[in-house]
């Protein structure tokens, strides 16, 4: 199996997590107007529902099987009897899973129409099989297939759903696109596994380091489910968890950039790590550390300069405590960066899983005990900081951990050029937005402006890492205009 292109791989996941952010954002305008205030809670609601029973039939067998598959990548035989195991293993965590579903919210009074629809998005995530591809490294296939699924459902929810009465439509919209999206990668199943007899099959010795990675995964939830709810429940005023959910928006969208790297590099360094090769993944960690301090610092310092004028143009009047909560929670942009590099590219596919659970683990009770101390008197600010002291508490307990495998000092001294060109790239920005009244030109100018400033700092500072990434960029095009002679006219 020829090796595959991590830039390639990264550049197909990031496209994609970003859509999957974007086009949510495209749609929340037309159907929030539509279907109204009340069918969208019924929806949201509903989901939250359906998607906690996928989360405990899952178990941890996404991030399990992509793992395992990549371990034995380079053999057909072997990774084809994992798949089936683990594949099986699925089937049967969450048909319990559908069989609890139907007797507690099917049966039930409430809502029961919508819950029997939901039926089909569980039935769907049963049969996901896209951490085999992720495990082989064949992102294009995930990645093409996903985004074409999105597209079409998008362009379902414009023509389909028109009135109050079509939340039932846009109900089918979203578990056909779930359904179809994940039956269409059983095509490829022929091409890259084997048949297997049933009885050389053994699914049940995966249960053990399957749910060891589930618990991880429901630690997790704490920053993702329990600050809203907490926000809400304390804070008498509604409007507060509206200002947080808004202010975590951007910055996921910008963590999506860096993060994506994290999904790429797990069967990249699972497989690596199969092969014995140490040296080959420390130079991938020192990549992949690198590319998120090339990144996360002009990311905090950029979003802290323009949020004051960004805010009002892309969420309108009303929402300008949404520039606090982004001011104070930017830093999680180069911490949850970092925990990814150490936690999900590292510890996870060198099986220190137990070393990843306790720092996740320790991150979701710092979250709930700051969350406790801050939401009564500070609110979604409150919540901001308790967020940023978890995630910094993540970072710091995964680098004790990793302390004897990486010089931590010699990791760290790699942000240097990152930081002085973003401090310089910040004055810029401030300066441009102080210049510039009009709020939509001002955010076009301070982005465009601070991105060439902090680009052209780098080259001014000759950053090793940037100058490795243009002398490639200079190779393939020289190789392109090499070959062209002899390709097509």
């Amino acid at each position: 199996m020829a090796k595959k292109s991590v830039t390639k791989n990264y550049i197909y996941n990031l496209m994609y997590q970003i859509m999957t952010l974007i086009l949510p954002l495209i749609t929340a305008p037309y159907i929030s107007r539509v279907l109204g205030a009340e069918n969208i809670g019924i929806y949201s609601y509903t989901l939250s529902i359906s998607a906690y029973f996928i989360l405990f039939g899952s178990l941890g067998i996404a991030l399990y099987g992509q793992r395992e598959i990549a371990y034995k990548q380079k053999d057909k035989e072997k990774y084809s009897i994992t798949f089936w195991e683990i594949f099986f293993l699925r089937i049967l965590t969450m048909s319990i899973a559908l069989v609890l579903y139907y007797f507690i919210f099917v049966k039930g009074k409430q809502y029961q129409v919508f819950y029997k629809v939901l039926i089909l998005e569980i039935i769907g995530n049963c049969i996901d099989i896209s951490w085999l591809f992720q495990g082989l490294e064949e992102f294009k296939k995930t990645v093409t297939r996903n985004m074409l699924v999105k597209l079409i459902s998008v362009v379902c929810i414009f023509l389909l759903v028109k009135t109050k009465n079509d939340l039932y439509i846009y109900f089918w919209i979203y578990v056909l696109s779930v359904l179809i999206g994940n039956i269409s990668l059983w095509l490829y199943v022929p091409k890259y596994v084997s048949k297997i007899k049933l009885k050389n099959l053994h699914f049940l010795k995966h249960l053990k380091p399957t749910i060891a990675l589930f618990i991880p995964q429901i630690a997790m939830q704490v920053y993702t489910l329990l600050d809203k709810t907490m926000v809400g429940a304390i804070i008498s005023d509604k409007s507060e968890v509206g200002y947080y959910d808004q202010g975590q928006k951007i910055i996921k969208i910008l963590l999506t950039v860096i993060t994506s790297l994290g999904t790429v590099m797990l069967p990249r360094i699972a497989n690596t790590y199969s092969r014995g090769k140490k040296e080959e993944i420390t130079g991938y960690m020192k990549k992949s550390f690198n590319m998120v301090f090339v990144l996360s610092f002009p990311m905090i310092f950029g979003i802290v300069a323009v949020s004051k004028a960004f805010v009002p143009v892309f969420f309108g009047p009303g929402y300008e405590k949404v520039v606090i909560l982004i001011n104070v929670i930017s830093p999680i942009i180069l911490l949850i960066g970092l925990s990814n590099v150490t936690g999900t590219q590292y510890l996870l596919p060198t099986k220190r899983q137990k070393e990843f659970t306790t720092s996740v683990v320790c991150g979701a009770l710092v979250n709930f005990a700051m969350n406790i101390c801050l939401i009564w008197n500070f609110g979604a600010i409150g919540a901001s900081i308790g967020t940023v002291v978890a995630e910094l508490t993540v970072t710091l307990v995964q680098m004790y951990f990793v302390r004897n495998d990486f010089n931590i000092k010699k990791i760290a001294r790699l942000s240097r050029n990152y930081i002085i060109a973003s401090i310089v790239m910040f004055i810029v920005c401030l300066v441009v937005g102080k210049i510039v009244n009009d709020n939509f030109i001002s955010v076009v100018a301070q982005v465009t402006i601070g991105g060439l400033t902090y680009s052209v700092c780098l080259l001014m500072l000759k950053d090793e890492f940037v100058k490795e990434i243009l002398n490639k960029i200079k190779m393939k095009i020289k190789y392109k205009k090499e070959e062209k002679p002899y390709g097509k006219k």
